[in-house]
């Protein structure tokens, strides 16, 4: 809905309106604007009736500022070892913290610390983004990042088996998510919420999980998955996260990959084919997202703050632990973390 502005005004209101605008602007802890363009109208922000403090939040900062984030990987030992390094070279921490369950038999074993630097996180005020690098439920646990673990494959008749209830793989999947739904009720106990990213990259054949379009395919999972932990297990803190990478077939993967609106919260797209940010990607997540919060699931570039503001939508980044520091300067990460544009966890509002 565009605001409506009436030529005729007193005096007397229109410094009272001026007044208030001033301090809304400069005092508290209000977020800063993202500077007008002369021809652009402020479009107001439709926040839907959701109980998530942190959905409420990105639909609130879309369109307007975008937050900074990075992904924790293994070990887990060590869950904030790359958000801790993005302070020591910008001074700043990210709003957004990631970890994941990961596969490995060392990192399941401290799966339990990473869910207590989730917690620490959140009470800082941090958005919390979990992953899961799963075993393939046909195979064994803990397992590789190889052809016989999170890069291997199912047949098509392992994968039907995967989808029907009460079968050897299925009862053998469920087994697996239990496992990790134990830490997700700990957070829930503790009213964590968390943007739960599973199966990311689903158009991504390399997994066992993607690389399967359609309607019985990689989506399928997904709304197997979803209906399994919130109907099934009562997980109801979880802010679910679809997402697909920037394969030259994206415009047609943003339909055939998508599970449905019911199934998830916001649309991440991890950005790692050498193109960048272009118009085109953005706007086939837009499309896809109707009206839902969009963000950078992944990356391993950062953007810059003239493409987040030519791109103002994307709600937040996450970038990729090493890659972070190997794909852009020390002076290219310090200029994102101080662009006017970009959140980081000092702006945050509390949880």
């Amino acid at each position: 809905m565009k605001k409506k502005y009436f030529p005729l005004i007193s005096f007397a209101a229109g410094l009272v309106l001026l007044l208030m605008v001033r301090c809304g602007k400069d005092g508290g802890n209000s977020i800063p604007d993202r500077p007008a363009k002369p021809d652009e109208q402020e479009e107001e922000v439709v926040i839907p009736n959701t109980p998530f403090k942190t959905l409420r939040y990105l639909y609130g900062i879309s369109g307007k500022q975008t937050l900074s984030g990075i992904h924790n990987r293994e070990p887990n030992a060590t869950p904030a070892a790359w958000t801790n390094k993005v302070f020591s070279v910008t001074g700043k921490y990210p709003a957004l913290w990631s970890g994941d369950f990961l596969f490995q038999a060392d990192n399941i074993n401290n799966r339990q610390l990473m869910i207590d630097e989730a917690v620490n996180q959140y009470k800082k005020g941090a958005l919390v983004n979990i992953m899961w690098h799963s075993c393939n439920p046909a195979l064994a646990e803990p397992c590789g990042f190889d052809e016989n673990g999170v890069k291997s494959k199912l047949s098509d008749a392992q994968w039907t088996d995967l989808l029907t209830d009460g079968t050897e793989i299925n009862t053998k999947w469920k087994n697996l998510v239990d496992e990790v739904c134990v830490y997700l009720q700990q957070l829930k106990d503790k009213n964590v919420e968390v943007l739960w990213r599973p199966y990311h990259e689903m158009n991504q054949g390399a997994f066992w999980w993607g690389g399967r379009p359609g309607a019985n395919g990689t989506r399928k999972l997904y709304q197997q998955l979803h209906d399994y932990m919130v109907k099934t297990k009562g997980l109801t803190n979880l802010v679910w996260i679809w997402d697909i990478q920037d394969f030259g077939s994206l415009e047609s993967d943003a339909t055939t990959y998508n599970p449905g609106g019911d199934y998830w919260d916001i649309a991440a797209l991890d950005v790692y084919d050498g193109s960048g940010y272009t118009t085109a990607k953005y706007n086939t997540m837009l499309a896809a997202a109707k009206g839902k919060p969009i963000a950078i699931g992944e990356c391993d570039k950062l953007p810059t703050a003239s493409q987040l503001s030519a791109q103002p939508k994307w709600t937040f980044f996450m970038s990729w632990s090493e890659l972070t520091f190997s794909a852009n300067t020390d002076a290219q990460v310090k200029a994102l973390y101080s662009a006017s544009n970009v959140l980081n966890l000092d702006k945050m509002p509390g949880w």
